[in-house]
């Protein structure tokens, strides 16, 4: 196999990943939707557990300058879901 070819496998194994790890959180989100948990409280919990693990993984101001880009992000419409209508 050649660069190339390894490297899309590679992104390939990335992309599920992520999909698989989006799933996870999903269907905790569902759950706890299901059990009456308002969305404000898992939200807030998701948030706290996703910037705690980054933090021991990469340190704060990695994590720092991670979120300085989150309002950009956020109204560039990066975590909008666009819906389409028929």
């Amino acid at each position: 196999m050649n660069i190339v070819s390894e490297q899309i496998v590679e992104e390939h194994d990335f992309a599920a990943q992520r999909r698989a790890a989006l799933g996870y959180v999903t269907d905790a989100f569902e759950e706890a939707r299901m059990d009456g948990i308002e969305p404000d409280f898992y939200i807030q919990a998701a948030l706290f557990a996703a910037m705690k693990t980054m933090v021991a993984i990469y340190g704060e101001e990695a994590v720092a300058v991670f979120a300085e880009r989150l309002p950009e992000r956020i109204r560039g419409h990066e975590f909008s879901v666009h819906l389409t209508r028929q």
